[in-house]
């Protein structure tokens, strides 16, 4: 079968790739499509360190083709997306709804691909980039067929994480303002949340003065283009007193340090963009004085059978935009052609066509 790989130093598109049959609580999925997360492109540039070789991708859609023993949830010819957790079910965070907390999750190297007798490592738990994956049953959440499988591939990370840190981790009410920085595949389902939400303001923050109508397609109220202005200035000029919650896409020192600044009394920042290991962020231990909070937020504090069925019942009532997301459809030979135009801006979300059904 073919797949993406990376070796430490090249990414390539290969055949012959091989993965084991699935074991017992592991399904069998054909991948469909695969979306592409800066997350991947964190591996190959060095910001998250990962053995290699490997094969990259997590966010993806597909059909359950086999499934070991013992698997109840799905069946042969279910439409699936695929979650990132792989979660115990067990531990104590488990049995509390906070499988985001799940020690088992984070971590783990698995070697479920061999090429030419070569063991390669799965990212993330899943691999997407591969026509064929094994992953946990409870990785492998059922959708309905008539949801297009392109955009039910962007759900299980760009969608969750996004979404996610406004419904579960933040909890924005109605009435209540937000400024997301960075409209990419996160912030734009960080927007969209927060306009479900009911908040208002809701203001996008980006570099690129192309992402104005994206943003307010997906429920912005305004847009700053924060290129050459003082944003901290421009958003005050929207809400005087700064907002109550701002959500950092970007994975930036500057702009997390600059993003408490854009604050009100009691305000809260999550941070969702991922800066290279080891970084660190400073600020004045006075803005905190305020009842200013600073939070993290792994894959939006997900419950992925709770949240996908969610966004999916939303996306069918026509309340979550999930085609919208999709910015184009790549063959797997040109992935690195969809790279470069992740790079230059021009995508939403860049999605790989990997198989038929």
């Amino acid at each position: 079968m073919k797949g993406i790989v990376f070796d430490g130093e090249e990414l390539r598109l290969v055949e012959g790739l091989e993965v084991r049959s699935p074991q017992p609580g592991e399904v069998n999925v054909k991948i469909v499509n695969a979306g592409v997360c800066h997350s991947d492109v964190s591996v190959i540039d060095g910001t998250i360190p990962f053995p290699t070789p490997l094969v990259l991708g997590h966010e993806g859609a597909g059909v359950v083709t086999e499934v070991g023993s013992a698997v109840t949830s799905v069946a042969p010819g279910d439409h699936v997306v695929l979650s990132t957790l792989g979660q115990c079910g067990a531990c104590p965070s488990c049995d509390a709804g906070q499988p985001t907390m799940c020690k088992s999750t984070f971590g783990a190297r698995d070697t479920p691909f061999s090429l030419d007798g070569e063991a390669y490592y799965n990212f993330a738990n899943i691999s997407a980039f591969s026509e064929n994956v094994v992953v946990k049953a409870n990785q492998a959440i059922r959708i309905p067929e008539d949801i297009p499988l392109t955009a039910a591939s962007l759900i299980g990370c760009g969608v969750l994480t996004g979404s996610g840190a406004v419904f579960n981790r933040a909890k924005v009410k109605p009435g209540e303002s937000v400024a997301v920085v960075g409209v990419g595949g996160i912030g734009l389902n960080a927007i969209q949340a927060a306009a479900i939400a009911g908040a208002n303001p809701i203001i996008a923050i980006d570099t690129n003065a192309e992402k104005s109508d994206l943003a307010i397609d997906f429920g912005a109220t305004d847009f700053i283009n924060a290129t050459d202005v003082d944003t901290n200035q421009e958003i005050r000029k929207i809400r005087a007193d700064g907002v109550n919650y701002v959500f950092e896409c970007v994975g930036s020192k500057a702009l997390i340090e600059a993003s408490i600044g854009y604050l009100d009394w009691g305000g809260t920042l999550v941070i969702l963009g991922v800066p290279p290991l080891g970084s660190t962020v400073e600020f004045m231990t006075v803005a905190t004085y305020l009842d200013v909070t600073i939070m993290g937020c792994r894959y939006g504090t997900s419950r992925p059978q709770t949240d996908v069925t969610r966004i999916c019942e939303l996306y069918k009532a026509g309340k979550f935009k999930l085609d919208e997301l999709v910015s184009r459809v790549y063959p797997m030979e040109e992935i690195h052609t969809l790279l470069e135009d992740m790079h230059e801006g021009r995508l939403a979300r860049g999605v790989l066509d990997v198989c038929s059904i």
